[in-house]
């Protein structure tokens, strides 16, 4: 390990784990071309991560990409404006300028069940590549217990959506997702366990029990479709998102990111 750079995604459970029972679980945040400078990013990440701070005490620190555990643990990301742009600048592609700037980060707790991490791309004004916040979720453990609930994704959720501002945004499992992307249409939302529309896609229709409708300041709108946890193990649960997904695409709310 200590031979190569160790990425976060490598201290996280997989993603493909192949038990449905033991789903794995994602937020991610997505939005358009949109040119924004060093500066600009690193206000929105310092919102962001002051942001997931409220949310849960796993969230409260934030670690660079090492070559081994160990080496990650000595670098904590820091919440000051200067050094937050000095990362940001760090992850500016070397050769494509428009494809804006990647961030990355592990939180360091539990073992690489129970960890955390998150991947941001923002500034990208390339067609080909879209921006986005993907945080990557626990999925044994007690971090697991505490944040795989709808009440704390809603919270992820609704701080990515306040500090990126993006076009939709969903919480779900790995599993779910697969099965969503395998019939949805690329860069169209998709409906999950807990799912952001942005406001300037219109209003949300009135949706069946027991899925609750939640305002995010005057950005856009929250759908949570169970309190329990979501899983594809339950018919009901693909059903009820099945019903919400053609109920939202009835109204015209989930057509493609606009370029």
């Amino acid at each position: 390990m200590a031979s190569r750079v160790l990425k976060w995604s490598s201290l996280l459970p997989s993603h493909d784990q192949g038990r449905i029972m033991n789903e794995t679980y994602h937020v991610g945040s997505y939005w358009g071309p949109r040119k924004e400078t060093p500066e600009a990013c690193a206000l929105r990440l310092g919102d962001f991560l002051t942001g997931m701070r409220e949310v849960d005490p796993s969230f409260a620190r934030w670690f660079q990409p090492g070559r081994s555990r160990k080496d990650a643990l000595t670098r904590p990301i820091e919440l000051e404006p200067a050094e937050l742009e000095k990362r940001v600048r760090r992850g500016k592609d070397r050769v494509v300028e428009e494809i804006g700037f990647r961030v990355e980060g592990w939180n360091g707790v539990g073992d690489d069940h129970d960890a955390s991490g998150f991947l941001v791309t923002c500034g990208s004004h390339a067609a080909r590549v879209s921006n986005a916040c993907v945080i990557t979720l626990p999925s044994l453990g007690p971090n697991a217990d505490r944040v795989l609930t709808a009440h704390v994704l809603a919270a992820v959720l609704r701080v990515s959506a306040v500090a990126w501002e993006p076009s939709w945004g969903v919480a779900t499992s790995q599993a779910h997702r697969k099965l969503l992307d395998e019939r949805g249409v690329r860069g169209a939302p998709r409906v999950g366990w807990v799912t952001y529309l942005e406001g300037r896609r219109g209003t949300v229709p009135p949706l069946p029990a027991p899925v609750r409708i939640e305002p995010v300041e005057d950005r856009g709108t929250l759908i949570i479709l169970t309190p329990e946890r979501f899983t594809v193990a339950n018919p009901e649960h693909l059903a009820l998102a099945e019903q919400v997904r053609e109920l939202l695409a009835g109204a015209g709310l989930l057509r493609p990111a606009s370029p």
